[in-house]
């Protein structure tokens, strides 16, 4: 079999009003994420996938963020399949944190990554 590389982006890469896709977990998420993003975990993703169709229905690029790039390849793969423009952020959250990218809390605490 023949399989295409990956499309992955750097985080320094992915615009400031880029659409994000988290596919981390709620605690993973609560910790601390990028704001504006879109959030459904890898164990929900095929339950919930219209919600990602919905807002993707404009065509923009789908970057697709996990904690290290792990989960979010898997998920990333799957969209591209299905047709989707989607990358993945290579080293997902903790380069976006090591990049001084910025980040929230729902609750208005400091972000970290879980």
């Amino acid at each position: 079999m023949n399989f295409a590389p990956l499309p992955s982006v750097d985080v320094a890469a992915v615009p400031s009003d880029g659409f994000v896709l988290d596919v981390r977990e709620d605690n993973e998420w609560a910790a601390g994420h990028v704001e504006g993003a879109l959030h459904i975990p890898m164990s929900d993703f095929v339950a919930r996938f219209g919600e990602l169709t919905a807002a993707a229905d404009d065509g923009r690029r789908v970057h697709v963020m996990c904690r290290v790039g792990g989960r979010s390849a898997q998920v990333t793969q799957y969209l591209v399949q299905q047709g989707i423009d989607a990358v993945n952020i290579d080293g997902g959250m903790l380069a976006w944190d090591s990049a001084g990218r910025p980040m929230v809390t729902d609750n208005g605490t400091p972000a970290f990554v879980l």
